[in-house]
């Protein structure tokens, strides 16, 4: 742990220009930074992928179905339920120099691993992937699919990866709403108190399996886990209404909130319709969002000004907080103690002087403003 207050130039040299922030050294490789929120299972999965060096050099076939079967990293499943797998003939030098950059940013988030050997068309004829391309790896659900890569820069390589690694029905909790809302899409959520029925599940993977659903996130919260959902509703709606319940937010565009029929089952074919009748306009919302921004609730402090500003009310040489730190029953002291406030240097004084009185008095402002609010 480095405390940059007193170490400045040492975070400056390592570009630390915000704070907390984590980065892991390596002899030999780049630092690389952690980005995602400072909590324990976030942090773990950052630490523990990072112990492999990304995209893993995949040597022959047989490496590269072990790596897509989850057998070559086996210990570090559990932290990366996909793995990617980049293909390419060997003449694809540039390609393959874009996927390994890409590989490089996403290191500590997912495995990525790359095979461009003679023999590479066996892979690509297996699994029907047109070279260059990328294979995913899905373990949780035991399925492999192929995605093409034509003339792909580094930076569109890591957005492909990223939207590839989002669940098709995820559940939304506070640590993954940012990466959701990141899409800038409306969310249909399904509001739940508890785990969802599995027939809800299925009917909305269906759903976006069949294509309905690509202009939507959709996701479910669990207010047991998520119980900041209660509030989310009542933001919705006069009273908390009975659950399950479906609703469609559209937080980008006008914040209009629609409410899936609460007399209607939650089936594919009502679905469907209802949000058929969305995307005609034929549906009102139920309330609009007001459209606010986050900004902090007061101005930042200007710390340099304040200081200034106490020293010309407040001369420091007739400062009488000053002489008062001398110790009346030091008599024999008190001519030198005085002797050294006069030759302390302007700054000093200035800093003793607003610690002692403009510390309170403008705590004193901040607390009669944020009460006024």
């Amino acid at each position: 742990r480095v405390n940059c207050a007193d170490w400045s130039d040492l975070c400056t040299k390592q570009n630390v220009t915000e704070f907390p922030v984590v980065k892991m050294y390596k002899e030999g490789e780049t630092p690389v930074s952690y980005t995602g929120m400072l909590g324990t299972e976030g942090l773990l999965k950052f630490i523990q992928l990072n112990r492999i060096s990304c995209p893993v050099n995949i040597t022959s076939v047989q490496e590269a179905e072990e790596y897509l079967n989850g057998e070559l990293h086996k210990d570090l499943i559990s932290y990366s339920s996909v793995s990617v797998l980049g293909l390419f003939s060997p003449n694809m030098t540039t390609v393959k120099e874009d996927f390994t950059e890409a590989g490089n940013c996403l290191k500590g988030y997912v495995i990525t691993g790359i095979y461009s050997e003679e023999d590479v068309l066996i892979l690509s004829n297996k699994y029907a992937a047109t070279l260059p391309a990328l294979l995913l790896a899905r373990h949780k659900e035991g399925k492999i699919e192929s995605i093409p890569l034509a003339n792909s820069p580094a930076q569109d390589i890591v957005q492909i990866i990223t939207n590839a690694l989002l669940e098709t029905f995820p559940e939304i909790t506070v640590e993954n709403l940012p990466i959701y809302l990141r899409l800038q899409k409306p969310l249909l959520i399904l509001f739940s108190e508890g785990s969802i029925n599995p027939q809800y599940k299925k009917a909305m993977l269906k759903l976006a399996k069949d294509k309905h659903l690509d202009s939507l996130i959709p996701c479910w919260l669990n207010l047991q886990n998520t119980p900041a959902g209660r509030g989310i509703l009542q933001a919705y709606f006069d009273a908390l209404p009975p659950l399950p319940l479906i609703v469609v937010v559209n937080l980008h565009s006008g914040g209009q909130v629609f409410a899936f029929p609460s007399d209607q089952a939650i089936k594919e074919q009502n679905l469907l319709l209802w949000l058929k009748k969305l995307e005609a306009g034929l549906e009102s919302h139920i309330t609009v969002l007001p459209a606010q921004e986050w900004k902090p609730p007061l101005p930042a402090y200007d710390f340099l000004s304040m200081m200034d500003a106490a020293a010309s009310h407040h001369p420091t040489r007739k400062d009488p907080e000053c002489t008062k730190e001398t110790d009346a029953s030091e008599k024999d002291k008190k001519q030198e103690d005085k002797s050294a406030i006069r030759k302390e240097p302007i700054e000093t004084l200035r800093i003793k002087h607003w610690n002692r009185s403009n510390w309170f008095k403008e705590g004193g402002k901040s607390f009669t403003h944020d009460n006024k609010e």
